[in-house]
Protein backbone atom coordinates (compact mmCIF):
# COMPACT_ATOMS: atom_id res chain seq x y z
CA UNK A 1 0.00 0.00 0.00
CA UNK A 2 1.46 3.29 -1.08
CA UNK A 3 0.82 6.58 0.73
CA UNK A 4 1.25 9.82 -1.14
CA UNK A 5 2.09 12.92 0.91
CA UNK A 6 1.54 16.30 -0.78
CA UNK A 7 3.70 19.23 0.09
CA UNK A 8 2.12 22.43 1.43
CA UNK A 9 3.06 24.18 -1.80
CA UNK A 10 1.21 21.56 -3.83
CA UNK A 11 -1.82 21.90 -1.63
CA UNK A 12 -1.75 25.65 -2.05
CA UNK A 13 -1.62 25.45 -5.81
CA UNK A 14 -4.27 22.77 -6.14
CA UNK A 15 -7.29 24.90 -5.25
CA UNK A 16 -6.61 27.02 -2.18
CA UNK A 17 -6.56 30.76 -2.93
CA UNK A 18 -3.98 31.40 -0.22
CA UNK A 19 -0.93 31.05 -2.42
CA UNK A 20 -2.28 33.06 -5.31
CA UNK A 21 -3.70 35.94 -3.23
CA UNK A 22 -7.33 36.64 -2.38
CA UNK A 23 -9.95 34.83 -4.41
CA UNK A 24 -12.76 36.43 -6.39
CA UNK A 25 -15.16 36.46 -3.45
CA UNK A 26 -12.56 38.04 -1.20
CA UNK A 27 -11.75 40.72 -3.75
CA UNK A 28 -15.44 41.46 -4.24
CA UNK A 29 -15.94 41.83 -0.49
CA UNK A 30 -12.98 44.24 -0.27
CA UNK A 31 -14.37 46.31 -3.16
CA UNK A 32 -17.83 46.54 -1.56
CA UNK A 33 -16.32 47.48 1.81
CA UNK A 34 -14.25 50.24 0.19
CA UNK A 35 -17.22 51.59 -1.77
CA UNK A 36 -19.72 51.46 1.11
CA UNK A 37 -18.75 54.87 2.64
CA UNK A 38 -19.08 56.58 -0.74
CA UNK A 39 -22.42 54.89 -1.38
CA UNK A 40 -23.68 56.17 1.97
CA UNK A 41 -22.38 59.68 1.25
CA UNK A 42 -23.66 59.75 -2.33
CA UNK A 43 -27.16 61.19 -1.58
CA UNK A 44 -25.72 64.03 0.53
CA UNK A 45 -22.98 64.74 -2.04
CA UNK A 46 -25.55 64.86 -4.84
CA UNK A 47 -27.71 67.31 -2.89
CA UNK A 48 -24.68 69.52 -2.11
CA UNK A 49 -23.60 69.43 -5.76
CA UNK A 50 -27.06 70.53 -6.91
CA UNK A 51 -27.58 73.19 -4.25
CA UNK A 52 -24.02 74.57 -3.92
CA UNK A 53 -21.65 73.44 -6.66
CA UNK A 54 -23.84 74.23 -9.66
CA UNK A 55 -24.78 77.76 -8.44
CA UNK A 56 -21.08 78.44 -7.80
CA UNK A 57 -20.25 77.35 -11.33
CA UNK A 58 -23.00 79.60 -12.71
CA UNK A 59 -21.77 82.60 -10.71
CA UNK A 60 -18.23 81.96 -11.96
CA UNK A 61 -19.48 81.86 -15.57
CA UNK A 62 -21.51 85.05 -15.11
CA UNK A 63 -18.43 86.83 -13.72
CA UNK A 64 -16.77 86.50 -17.15
CA UNK A 65 -19.79 87.95 -18.98
CA UNK A 66 -21.49 91.27 -19.50
CA UNK A 67 -24.73 89.83 -18.15
CA UNK A 68 -27.81 91.98 -17.62
CA UNK A 69 -31.53 92.09 -18.31
CA UNK A 70 -30.98 92.00 -22.08
CA UNK A 71 -28.99 88.76 -21.82
CA UNK A 72 -31.59 87.27 -19.48
CA UNK A 73 -34.40 87.97 -21.98
CA UNK A 74 -32.50 86.98 -25.13
CA UNK A 75 -30.55 84.10 -23.62
CA UNK A 76 -27.37 85.30 -25.36
CA UNK A 77 -23.94 85.21 -23.76
CA UNK A 78 -21.46 88.04 -24.01
CA UNK A 79 -18.09 86.91 -22.68
CA UNK A 80 -15.76 89.80 -21.84
CA UNK A 81 -12.95 87.91 -20.10
CA UNK A 82 -11.70 89.38 -16.83
CA UNK A 83 -13.10 92.87 -17.45
CA UNK A 84 -15.51 92.57 -14.52
CA UNK A 85 -12.66 91.66 -12.16
CA UNK A 86 -10.57 94.56 -13.47
CA UNK A 87 -13.51 96.93 -13.00
CA UNK A 88 -14.09 95.69 -9.45
CA UNK A 89 -10.42 95.84 -8.41
CA UNK A 90 -9.91 99.30 -9.95
CA UNK A 91 -13.12 100.79 -8.54
CA UNK A 92 -12.15 103.49 -5.99
CA UNK A 93 -15.23 102.58 -3.96
CA UNK A 94 -13.74 99.13 -3.25
CA UNK A 95 -10.60 100.49 -1.58
CA UNK A 96 -12.06 103.57 0.10
CA UNK A 97 -15.42 102.24 1.34
CA UNK A 98 -16.25 98.57 0.76
CA UNK A 99 -13.02 96.85 1.77
CA UNK A 100 -12.35 99.02 4.86
CA UNK A 101 -15.94 98.47 6.02
CA UNK A 102 -15.63 94.70 5.54
CA UNK A 103 -12.18 94.20 7.07
CA UNK A 104 -12.39 96.68 9.96
CA UNK A 105 -15.85 95.46 10.93
CA UNK A 106 -14.73 91.82 10.84
CA UNK A 107 -11.73 92.58 13.06
CA UNK A 108 -13.80 94.55 15.58
CA UNK A 109 -16.61 91.97 15.60
CA UNK A 110 -14.23 89.03 16.14
CA UNK A 111 -12.40 90.77 18.97
CA UNK A 112 -15.58 91.84 20.75
CA UNK A 113 -17.36 88.52 20.23
CA UNK A 114 -14.45 86.41 21.48
CA UNK A 115 -13.75 88.75 24.43
CA UNK A 116 -17.39 88.88 25.59
CA UNK A 117 -17.88 85.16 25.02
CA UNK A 118 -14.75 84.34 27.03
CA UNK A 119 -15.82 86.56 29.94
CA UNK A 120 -19.25 84.91 30.01
CA UNK A 121 -17.61 81.47 29.85
CA UNK A 122 -15.40 82.29 32.83
CA UNK A 123 -18.46 83.52 34.73
CA UNK A 124 -20.38 80.33 33.95
CA UNK A 125 -17.54 78.07 35.13
CA UNK A 126 -17.70 79.76 38.54
CA UNK A 127 -21.44 79.15 38.92
CA UNK A 128 -23.17 76.12 40.33
CA UNK A 129 -24.59 73.53 37.98
CA UNK A 130 -28.13 74.92 38.35
CA UNK A 131 -27.24 78.54 37.63
CA UNK A 132 -24.87 77.49 34.86
CA UNK A 133 -27.80 75.79 33.16
CA UNK A 134 -30.01 78.84 33.66
CA UNK A 135 -27.43 81.29 32.26
CA UNK A 136 -26.57 78.95 29.38
CA UNK A 137 -30.23 78.62 28.42
CA UNK A 138 -30.72 82.39 28.64
CA UNK A 139 -27.81 83.31 26.37
CA UNK A 140 -28.79 80.63 23.85
CA UNK A 141 -31.95 82.64 23.21
CA UNK A 142 -29.78 85.24 21.49
CA UNK A 143 -28.08 82.49 19.46
CA UNK A 144 -31.43 80.97 18.43
CA UNK A 145 -32.95 84.33 17.43
CA UNK A 146 -33.01 84.77 13.61
CA UNK A 147 -30.73 87.50 12.28
CA UNK A 148 -33.69 89.28 10.66
CA UNK A 149 -35.61 89.47 13.95
CA UNK A 150 -32.56 90.63 15.90
CA UNK A 151 -31.78 93.32 13.32
CA UNK A 152 -35.28 94.80 13.45
CA UNK A 153 -35.16 94.83 17.25
CA UNK A 154 -31.96 96.89 17.22
CA UNK A 155 -33.35 99.17 14.49
CA UNK A 156 -36.33 99.86 16.75
CA UNK A 157 -34.07 100.51 19.75
CA UNK A 158 -32.00 103.09 17.83
CA UNK A 159 -34.89 104.54 15.82
CA UNK A 160 -34.48 108.30 15.32
CA UNK A 161 -38.09 109.17 16.23
CA UNK A 162 -39.28 106.60 18.76
CA UNK A 163 -36.11 104.74 19.68
CA UNK A 164 -35.34 103.94 23.31
CA UNK A 165 -31.76 105.21 23.06
CA UNK A 166 -32.75 108.66 21.80
CA UNK A 167 -35.49 108.98 24.40
CA UNK A 168 -33.13 108.04 27.24
CA UNK A 169 -30.40 110.43 26.06
CA UNK A 170 -32.87 113.27 25.59
CA UNK A 171 -34.48 112.55 28.95
CA UNK A 172 -31.07 112.69 30.62
CA UNK A 173 -30.36 116.03 28.96
CA UNK A 174 -27.46 114.71 26.87
CA UNK A 175 -29.21 115.56 23.57
CA UNK A 176 -31.50 118.41 22.60
CA UNK A 177 -33.01 116.75 19.51
CA UNK A 178 -33.26 113.20 18.10
CA UNK A 179 -30.14 111.85 16.39
CA UNK A 180 -30.28 109.63 13.31
CA UNK A 181 -27.83 106.81 14.07
CA UNK A 182 -28.13 105.27 10.60
CA UNK A 183 -26.88 108.11 8.41
CA UNK A 184 -23.38 108.22 9.90
CA UNK A 185 -20.98 105.51 8.75
CA UNK A 186 -19.43 104.92 12.18
CA UNK A 187 -22.63 104.89 14.23
CA UNK A 188 -24.23 102.67 11.58
CA UNK A 189 -21.55 100.02 11.99
CA UNK A 190 -21.58 100.47 15.76
CA UNK A 191 -25.19 99.24 15.74
CA UNK A 192 -24.29 96.41 13.36
CA UNK A 193 -21.42 95.49 15.69
CA UNK A 194 -23.74 95.37 18.72
CA UNK A 195 -26.19 93.24 16.74
CA UNK A 196 -23.57 90.75 15.51
CA UNK A 197 -21.81 90.46 18.89
CA UNK A 198 -25.15 89.95 20.66
CA UNK A 199 -26.01 87.16 18.22
CA UNK A 200 -22.57 85.50 18.14
CA UNK A 201 -21.16 85.55 21.67
CA UNK A 202 -23.25 82.57 22.97
CA UNK A 203 -21.43 80.19 20.60
CA UNK A 204 -18.06 81.42 21.87
CA UNK A 205 -19.21 81.26 25.49
CA UNK A 206 -20.47 77.67 25.32
CA UNK A 207 -17.42 76.48 23.35
CA UNK A 208 -14.88 78.14 25.62
CA UNK A 209 -16.75 77.03 28.75
CA UNK A 210 -16.51 73.41 27.60
CA UNK A 211 -12.74 73.88 27.31
CA UNK A 212 -12.44 75.65 30.65
CA UNK A 213 -14.10 72.75 32.45
CA UNK A 214 -11.26 70.52 31.21
CA UNK A 215 -8.40 72.72 32.47
CA UNK A 216 -6.47 71.13 35.33
CA UNK A 217 -7.66 72.59 38.64
CA UNK A 218 -4.49 71.38 40.33
CA UNK A 219 -2.36 73.62 38.10
CA UNK A 220 -4.59 76.63 38.77
CA UNK A 221 -4.49 76.02 42.53
CA UNK A 222 -0.70 75.60 42.47
CA UNK A 223 -0.31 78.86 40.55
CA UNK A 224 -2.60 80.63 43.01
CA UNK A 225 -0.52 79.34 45.94
CA UNK A 226 2.58 80.71 44.19
CA UNK A 227 0.99 84.17 44.16
CA UNK A 228 -0.28 84.32 40.56
CA UNK A 229 -3.33 86.55 40.16
CA UNK A 230 -6.42 85.76 38.05
CA UNK A 231 -5.12 87.55 34.93
CA UNK A 232 -1.72 85.89 35.13
CA UNK A 233 -3.29 82.46 35.69
CA UNK A 234 -5.51 82.94 32.66
CA UNK A 235 -2.77 83.98 30.24
CA UNK A 236 -0.10 81.57 31.49
CA UNK A 237 -2.18 78.45 32.20
CA UNK A 238 -5.73 78.67 30.87
CA UNK A 239 -5.08 80.32 27.51
CA UNK A 240 -2.21 78.01 26.46
CA UNK A 241 -4.36 75.01 27.39
CA UNK A 242 -7.21 76.31 25.20
CA UNK A 243 -5.09 77.60 22.34
CA UNK A 244 -6.67 75.22 19.81
CA UNK A 245 -10.16 76.09 21.01
CA UNK A 246 -9.54 79.82 20.66
CA UNK A 247 -7.99 79.33 17.23
CA UNK A 248 -11.04 77.49 15.92
CA UNK A 249 -13.43 80.01 17.49
CA UNK A 250 -11.56 82.98 16.03
CA UNK A 251 -11.38 81.49 12.53
CA UNK A 252 -15.08 80.57 12.50
CA UNK A 253 -16.04 84.02 13.77
CA UNK A 254 -13.88 85.62 11.08
CA UNK A 255 -15.64 83.62 8.36
CA UNK A 256 -19.09 84.56 9.69
CA UNK A 257 -18.27 88.25 10.20
CA UNK A 258 -16.64 88.65 6.77
CA UNK A 259 -19.84 87.60 5.01
CA UNK A 260 -22.31 89.56 7.13
CA UNK A 261 -25.22 90.53 4.91
CA UNK A 262 -28.64 90.63 6.56
CA UNK A 263 -27.55 92.71 9.56
CA UNK A 264 -26.29 95.41 7.14
CA UNK A 265 -28.84 95.18 4.34
CA UNK A 266 -31.90 95.37 6.62
CA UNK A 267 -30.68 98.51 8.39
CA UNK A 268 -31.99 101.89 7.16
CA UNK A 269 -29.66 102.90 4.31
CA UNK A 270 -27.93 99.54 4.23
CA UNK A 271 -29.65 98.37 1.05
CA UNK A 272 -27.57 100.70 -1.12
CA UNK A 273 -29.14 104.11 -0.57
CA UNK A 274 -26.24 105.03 1.71
CA UNK A 275 -23.18 104.03 -0.33
CA UNK A 276 -20.79 104.80 2.53
CA UNK A 277 -21.90 101.73 4.53
CA UNK A 278 -21.54 99.08 1.80
CA UNK A 279 -19.55 95.92 2.49
CA UNK A 280 -18.55 93.18 0.02
CA UNK A 281 -21.70 91.10 0.42
CA UNK A 282 -24.14 94.00 0.12
CA UNK A 283 -22.12 95.62 -2.70
CA UNK A 284 -22.35 92.40 -4.73
CA UNK A 285 -26.11 92.18 -4.16
CA UNK A 286 -26.75 95.85 -4.97
CA UNK A 287 -24.74 95.74 -8.19
CA UNK A 288 -26.46 92.53 -9.27
CA UNK A 289 -30.11 93.10 -8.39
CA UNK A 290 -30.16 96.86 -7.93
CA UNK A 291 -28.14 97.92 -10.98
CA UNK A 292 -28.88 94.77 -13.06
CA UNK A 293 -25.14 94.21 -13.56
CA UNK A 294 -25.16 90.52 -12.80
CA UNK A 295 -21.74 89.89 -14.30
CA UNK A 296 -20.11 92.62 -12.23
CA UNK A 297 -21.93 91.53 -9.09
CA UNK A 298 -20.88 87.93 -9.70
CA UNK A 299 -17.23 89.01 -9.97
CA UNK A 300 -17.51 90.70 -6.55
CA UNK A 301 -19.12 87.54 -5.13
CA UNK A 302 -16.27 85.41 -6.51
CA UNK A 303 -13.69 87.71 -4.90
CA UNK A 304 -15.49 87.40 -1.56
CA UNK A 305 -15.64 83.62 -2.01
CA UNK A 306 -11.88 83.49 -2.62
CA UNK A 307 -11.23 85.43 0.58
CA UNK A 308 -13.49 83.08 2.55
CA UNK A 309 -11.85 80.08 0.85
CA UNK A 310 -8.43 81.17 2.10
CA UNK A 311 -9.80 81.53 5.64
CA UNK A 312 -11.48 78.11 5.34
CA UNK A 313 -8.23 76.47 4.25
CA UNK A 314 -6.53 77.94 7.31
CA UNK A 315 -9.37 76.60 9.45
CA UNK A 316 -9.02 73.09 8.01
CA UNK A 317 -5.25 73.12 8.52
CA UNK A 318 -5.75 74.12 12.16
CA UNK A 319 -8.22 71.27 12.66
CA UNK A 320 -5.81 68.80 11.07
CA UNK A 321 -2.99 69.94 13.34
CA UNK A 322 -5.33 69.64 16.32
CA UNK A 323 -6.16 66.04 15.34
CA UNK A 324 -2.44 65.24 15.06
CA UNK A 325 -1.90 66.52 18.59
Amino acid sequence: MTTTIQSPAAVGTSGSPAAGGPGPRRRKAITIAAARPWLLLAPALIVLAVLLLWPLVRVLLFSFQDYGLREIVSGDTNFIGVDNYVAALTDPQLWSVVLPNTVLFAIAAVLCTVALGTLVAILMTNLSRFWRTVVGSAIMVAWAMPAVTGTYVWVWIFDADNGIVNQLLMGAGLMDEPFNWFTNRWTFYLIVLINVVHHGFPFVAITVMAGLLGVSKEMLEAAQMDGAGPIRRFFQITFPSLKQVFTVVIILSTIWDFKVFGQVYLMPGGSGTNRSVLNLGVWSYVESFGQNQYGFGSAIAVLLTLVLLVITIIYIRVLMKEDEL
